[in-house]
């Protein structure tokens, strides 16, 4: 731990001395209203779902409102575990540049201003660091506070759970939720999303117009820091195999400011593959649906391809597979990594003139991809058993 850790822990473990003290709970009675606050982007936002959906079988009556980012809003709409969304543009998770100092404690403020008036009884912190989440639910008076035992976090909390950095973070988000509901068990545990007839009829249409005749495949080149990428080569190895093994639909998909990877893997490509840039979420999702395969990083998109059922291809490098890898079967969704041995390293940080030391992820070969092209789809040639998807489009 650096000075600047250091200095941050000591100021936190501090803090509840000087600040108004929240209620202690009262009686007995099960928590009428109920937050849940979750700063992540999309992809820890689906790994939160069982959890929510726990947190929804065990207290049926409570109004359950979610504190999420305005980047993950989208994820929970059509979902019936919450009841409210909320959006609050949480500090360093924006992914903009950082504003004034005193800029996060303002907005802490007055978020914890506005919470307090709509008197909540439980809080949730799903994540396992968010200190400023449980500095939030501490200001907002709300009486029981439950997160980890991460020292920053702790001085905020009613109840810290240990914190088990070896679980996969579904186990220890339905942990965390059983801690206020009980050892219920729970009917479903898998991640889910909701999409509506009108996405679905949107990839039906697009797909429908892609030349080819064997399965959907899409490849998402894109991740949300640069030391997750793979290489634009690669991705266009493995989209032309697949149209020339397989007759496959290859669309590359991008969301905003994943442009330029999304032009480079095209244009490393011989076989002029599809291109969607821009879709929403739900569109995304049906697209996913009807797809046979995906193939990508570790991103928000690959957990969305896994909680519509999708098989996928994930491509890991510094975060770790074991917390934050994909929710499902391994024979469905498949991990690759590379073979140094400093993975995972959980950083993410490094500045660009540091990316060339960090391969984790470019040292992946195609040839391994490949292997788990042909294992996940089935077949060796075109019009073989194992293309049961092309039905759908």
């Amino acid at each position: 731990m650096g000075t600047k850790e250091r200095t941050r822990l000591a100021i936190l473990r501090k803090a509840p001395s000087l600040l108004p003290r929240p209620p202690l709970p009262s009686g007995e009675e099960p928590p009428a209203r109920v937050l849940v606050i979750r700063p992540d982007h999309l992809g820890d936002m689906l790994l939160s779902f069982p959890a929510l959906r726990l947190l929804r079988q065990g207290l049926p009556q409570a109004h359950i409102a979610a504190l999420v980012g305005p980047w993950a809003q989208a994820a929970l709409a059509g979902t019936k575990d919450v009841d409210s969304v909320q959006t609050c543009p949480f500090p360093g998770f924006t992914r903009l540049p950082k504003g004034t100092p005193w800029a996060p404690y303002q907005l802490l403020r007055r978020e914890a201003q506005r919470l307090r008036l709509e008197r909540y009884d439980v809080a949730l912190v799903l994540r396992p660091d968010h200190w400023w989440g449980a500095m939030l639910a501490y200001l907002a008076g709300i009486p029981r506070r439950i997160g980890y035992d991460v020292p920053e976090c702790v001085p905020f909390l009613s109840q810290a759970l240990p914190h088990q950095s070896d679980r996969h973070h579904v186990e220890q988000s339905l942990n965390l939720v059983r801690a206020l509901v009980g050892e219920g068990v729970l009917s479903r545990n898998e991640l889910s999303f909701q999409i509506t007839p009108e996405d679905e009829l949107f990839a039906r249409e697009i797909a429908g117009r892609w030349s080819g005749h064997g399965p959907v495949v899409l490849v998402h080149p894109g991740s949300g820091a640069p030391v997750k990428l793979w290489t634009a080569s690669g991705f266009a190895q493995v989209a032309d195999v697949l149209v020339e093994r397989y007759d496959a639909r290859v669309v590359i998909t991008g969301g905003p400011g994943e442009e330029s990877l999304v032009r480079d893997v095209a244009h490393a490509s011989g076989r002029a593959p599809h291109i969607l840039m821009g879709a929403a979420l739900g569109q995304m999702a049906a697209l996913l649906r009807l797809s046979a395969l995906a193939v990508g990083l570790d991103s928000g998109i690959m957990h969305l391809a896994v909680a519509v059922g999708t098989p996928s291809i994930h491509l890991y490098g510094p975060v770790d597979r074991v917390v934050f890898g994909p929710w499902g079967l391994a024979d469905k969704h498949v991990v690759i990594i590379s073979d140094l041995d400093c993975i995972p390293c959980n950083r993410l940080d490094y500045s660009s003139r540091k990316l060339a030391q960090h391969p984790c992820v470019r040292d992946i070969p195609p040839s391994r991809v490949l292997q788990a092209v042909e294992r996940l789809l089935g077949l060796s040639a075109p019009g073989r058993p194992g293309a049961q998807r092309e039905a759908l489009v």
